[in-house]
């Protein structure tokens, strides 16, 4: 099912979207504002995420120890081995 939202935008925006449009980039006005809807949802999914991940370490944060040293040192060791050196 989807919803019908009526949404009014400045003309100078409307000609820009219009533009990107005509570019072939989207086939439509309606498919580039979703596709501008869901990058904003998935932002605001992970800023959520963020937000938890911050409260969680608020209330328990990490203590440092040999043991998580070591498990760190080890990761970093294996994704170098398989390819993954940062840059």
């Amino acid at each position: 099912m989807t919803v019908q939202i009526p949404v009014r935008i400045p003309e100078e925006d409307a000609e820009r979207l219009d533009a990107v449009v005509a570019s072939g980039r989207y086939a439509s006005r309606s498919d580039a504002l979703r596709s501008g809807l869901e990058l904003i949802l998935r932002q605001e999914r992970d800023r959520e995420i963020l937000e938890s991940y911050r409260r969680a370490y608020a209330e328990c944060p990490e203590e440092e120890s040999e043991i998580g040293l070591w498990a760190l040192t080890e990761l970093v060791r294996k994704e170098r081995a398989a390819g993954y050196d940062a840059p």
